[in-house]
């Protein structure tokens, strides 16, 4: 299944199935049992959301406001310097270990939404993502059992304002400007896209190809992820590990490329879709 989260033109917040351009809208009675897709999960219901699905009708995609696939996570775990030719291009060795940093809710936006621009910076740049969705929970997870934690994949971009990110040592600062960053279209689940390190990502900017990579490229892979953050951190139905960007970043380019108002941003990964974003200056 490809699950949406939405607002409707009424203002209800929503879910469904999406299929042929359309959301097949769980419909009120099932919100009431489950209010998000959070809820769903930590259930265990998504065979109960596939039955559901239709109940409420069928919406256009372009009739709603698309929001992140989870809009309400416990928690985003982001992975830095997890592709091996990112790690080159900052000029750094492979960590011996994940390097790890969060972000808020607030930080992520949805699909066809814009990312903002902060007054702060004009530094704002991108970062193409596989995010990784935990479906079942679980604290001190083993390598061999982590993708049955998995409930499904999705598109992130993480953007990032790159002065604020290097004010200190911690990333904290350039990651969580309010709606810098930004998730989906849907989550896809694992019983369609089965093979994540099979697939291909690429982010584009005003239609031109900025990174492109194999999933296979990750540094950490995402069993070896899970199993380390499970650790420090029982996982939780809903908890987001965006699993870190290949080069190409506009940080590194000479010259640098940032990305400004009227810009677009895409981020299309086989097997999932295509994110997209304008973007807009902070009003």
């Amino acid at each position: 299944m490809r699950i949406a989260s939405y607002i409707t033109s009424d203002g209800t917040a929503s879910f469904g199935v999406a299929e042929n351009g359309q959301l097949k809208d769980v419909g009120a009675a099932f919100r009431q049992k489950y209010s998000d897709l959070r809820a769903v999960l930590a259930a265990g219901a998504l065979g109960d959301l596939a039955a559901a699905a239709g109940q409420g009708g069928a919406l256009a995609e372009g009739d709603v406001t698309l929001i992140s696939p989870v809009p309400n996570p416990d928690k985003i775990i982001c992975i830095g310097l997890n592709y091996m030719t990112h790690i080159n291009e900052t000029g750094r060795d492979k960590p011996a270990k994940p390097s790890i940093f969060t972000r808020y809710p607030s930080s992520v936006t949805g699909h066809g939404q814009p990312m903002i621009r902060p007054k702060a910076s004009d530094w704002f740049d991108f970062e193409g993502e596989l995010a990784v969705i935990i479906g079942t929970a679980g604290r001190d997870i083993a390598e061999a059992d982590a993708m049955q934690h998995v409930a499904g994949y999705s598109c992130f971009n993480d953007g990032s304002i790159r002065d604020y990110q290097r004010h200190t040592s911690q990333f904290w600062a350039g990651k969580n400007f309010v709606d810098s960053g930004a998730m989906g279209p849907w989550l896809v689940t694992t019983d369609e896209l089965t093979d994540p390190a099979a697939q291909t990502m690429e982010t584009r900017l005003n239609g031109e190809v900025m990174q492109s990579t194999p999933i296979s490229d990750l540094a950490f892979n995402i069993p070896e992820l899970i199993a380390y953050l499970s650790i420090v951190t029982e996982l939780l139905p809903g908890d987001v590990i965006a699993t870190g960007t290949p080069s190409g970043v506009g940080l590194f380019r000479e010259p640098k490329l940032f990305m400004k108002d009227g810009d677009n941003v895409e981020v299309e990964i086989s097997g999932i879709g295509t994110l997209s974003n304008p973007i807009r200056d902070q009003v």
